[in-house]
């Protein structure tokens, strides 16, 4: 028998990357980006293939199905909630909002770039923040030639921003 099926929920993330959602703070809507709403819909259709997979295996695999299922359940409502947010709907393409991707340069003078996207699509190692984390929130709003302070892991940083742009 397989390892991945012989554990609790815990281990649910060893079915073929399923990994909880990030959760949406109260009250917030949720955005994502075009590219996002299309990630969530490729996930969703594994998800489902992978329980159906799971289904028609033996006991302890229809039991992985199972609470797969309410992973897909969730990510259904996610995508029932989404509000995709498009460049050609925004108010200003100056300013770092939603979706923009801002270059930045810090104080030691080298450059950075982060896409502002939702919840689910955040990945900082790929430079990719959610709208509601404290660098999107410090950069919201800004133009380039602004001087944002942020308090980061590394100490109080100072971020020029140098460029904004919308795909």
């Amino acid at each position: 028998m397989s390892k991945a099926f012989t554990k609790g929920d815990e281990d649910l993330g060893l079915v073929e990357g399923v990994a909880p959602r990030a959760p949406l703070p109260e009250d917030a809507p949720n955005y994502v980006t075009t590219q996002g709403l299309a990630l969530l819909h490729q996930e969703l259709v594994g998800l489902e293939a992978r329980r159906d997979e799971l289904a028609s295996s033996g006991e302890e695999a229809r039991r992985a199905a199972t609470r797969l299922t309410s992973r897909i359940t969730e990510l259904g409502a996610r995508i029932a909630s989404a509000v995709v947010v498009t460049p050609a709907s925004l108010s200003s393409r100056d300013r770092v909002l939603f979706g923009a991707t801002v270059r930045v340069k810090v104080d030691d003078g080298s450059e950075r770039s982060y896409q502002i996207v939702g919840v689910d699509e955040a990945d900082p190692a790929q430079g990719r923040i959610a709208f509601v984390s404290p660098l999107a929130r410090a950069l919201a709003g800004k133009e380039p030639g602004d001087v944002v302070s942020f308090r980061s892991p590394r100490g109080v940083e100072q971020l020029e921003i140098t460029g904004v742009v919308y795909e």
